[in-house]
């Protein structure tokens, strides 16, 4: 396997993907393989870290990566985001989950004939639950990537200066005057353009970001 990076980050509006008139989450039940292609875009990295945050060595973090994508590909078409609080990435982490502790079960027993404990301890701190709110800086910039390479794949389709005029406004903060004075188009356009964006990324992109 290819390794992961787990810096990537987007500085700009990206550039077009394919189509995505089907769910996102729809197309992954259908096995579509391009939407599996850009599932790993979008939350490969945070599932790799995931891994190495808990202390799964480089290698081995290959490994349980792709477990996990087994084991998402396996159980996605019993995916319900009511059942999940609404939110992708914490089925995802229960699924990333299950396999470090997998991983660490599997490691325990070729520990103790050795007399070691590191396995245990690792299972001991592995949480239940991810936090999008985290305050450590290099997991929130994991999050961050993933919501960024997420709304990538809402772009095909949109207008350049309406694309511009979104990620400007939700995504680097900036006031919608400013936007609108910068891109040449009134300040209701820019709105205009955050509606239309926000409401193809509901459709489109379902539970797939939060």
């Amino acid at each position: 396997m290819a390794s992961m990076d787990s810096t990537q980050s987007v500085n700009g509006p990206p550039a077009s993907h394919g189509s995505t008139s089907t769910s996102f989450l729809e197309r992954l039940k259908t096995q579509d393989s391009l939407a599996w292609h850009q599932l790993a875009r979008v939350y490969g990295p945070l599932i790799y870290y995931w891994c190495r945050k808990h202390g799964v060595n480089a290698e081995d973090a290959a490994d349980v990566f792709q477990e996990v994508v087994a084991a998402v590909a396996s159980a996605i078409g019993r995916f319900r985001r009511e059942d999940h609080g609404g939110r992708f990435h914490g089925w995802l982490w229960t699924i990333t989950k299950r396999k470090i502790q997998d991983h660490y079960r599997s490691l325990a027993k070729r520990e103790e004939a050795r007399g070691g404990t590191d396995a245990q301890r690792w299972l001991a701190e592995i949480p239940d639950h991810p936090n999008a709110q985290t305050t450590d800086e290099e997991e929130r910039s994991q999050f961050d990537s993933a919501y960024r390479h997420a709304l990538e794949l809402a772009r095909a389709g949109v207008e350049e200066h309406t694309w511009q005029a979104f990620w400007a406004v939700v995504v680097d903060g900036r006031e919608p005057s400013a936007v609108a004075a910068d891109l040449g188009i009134s300040v209701q356009s820019v709105y205009d353009a955050k509606y239309r964006i926000r409401r193809k990324i509901r459709q489109e992109l379902e539970g797939l970001v939060d």
